[in-house]
């Protein structure tokens, strides 16, 4: 069976971590146990992990330490936080961090595979979304330096200079292409969103918003040279997910940032 994901599981309670940790690798994923918020930081520098399991009140994270520091240890990844105490500041205070689920003892296994699923492929859509700006940028460097080249217009070396400018861009831009095209499909077929997502104005929401919006000003600034009925298509797409993404930051109930109790 393939690797399904790498999971780090964080809990000082010994059962909970050895039978949850043992369930999690029959479904295909590999699953480090650690007892506490410590030895946790020193696995997440040896390992890159997909998903963190992670206990409120295990040793060395009383505040939510280990997952405030999520973004610098494990850049993408979501947390699921478990607790057998939960508390109204523990869950306002889940809303503001990347934790995709806040689950409260005794974990019902199925519900936590799917939190550990929609968390995996959370992460893989924002891998998605940076690569995909990464190349549409490089694109439009090297359109930069074509229209270099076009602007010389030297004869002796127009032509050999046009044809290796395409030889070794023509592969990047069809990539950068089915780049978007995969993720227009993906963003629209998921149609499960994120509890935390929906409530206030998730980190990862927020970059998997700035990375459509770099994408769609890249689109807009190389149609010119590229003038493509199905970029045109991929552009407007793209801007219709974006408007529905400043939706979800913003949602009327939770405008003003105010829970109430």
């Amino acid at each position: 069976m393939a690797e399904a994901g790498r999971i780090l599981l964080a809990d000082d309670e010994q059962t909970f971590c050895d039978s949850t940790g043992e369930l999690l690798r029959r479904e295909g994923y590999t699953c480090d146990c650690v007892p506490d918020a410590p030895a946790a930081i020193e696995k997440l520098k040896q390992h890159s992990y997909d998903v963190i399991i992670a206990d409120i009140k295990m040793p060395g994270n009383p505040e939510l330490e280990l997952i405030k520091e999520l973004p610098i240890l494990a850049k993408g990844a979501f947390a699921i936080l478990v607790t057998a105490y939960p508390t109204q500041k523990t869950a306002i205070e889940a809303i503001r961090l990347p934790v995709a689920a806040y689950m409260v003892k005794p974990i019902n296994f199925d519900e936590l595979k799917n939190n550990v699923a929609h968390a995996i492929k959370q992460k893989k859509l924002l891998q998605t979304v940076l690569e995909t700006k990464n190349r549409l940028s490089q694109w439009q460097k090297q359109m930069q330096g074509m229209e270099q080249i076009l602007a010389k217009q030297n004869d002796t070396t127009f032509s050999a200079s046009v044809r290796n400018f395409l030889d070794l861009t023509l592969c990047n831009i069809s990539a950068a292409f089915m780049d978007v095209k995969n993720l227009v499909q993906t963003l629209a077929d998921d149609q499960k969103e994120s509890a935390v997502c929906n409530l206030m104005n998730c980190p990862k929401l927020n970059e998997m918003t700035e990375g459509l919006n770099e994408t769609i000003k890249t689109l807009e600034l190389t149609k010119s040279s590229f003038k493509s009925k199905e970029l045109g298509q991929l552009r407007i797409k793209l801007e219709q997910l974006l408007k529905k993404a400043k939706k979800l930051k913003f949602p009327p109930k939770f405008a003003d940032n105010r829970i109430e109790d």
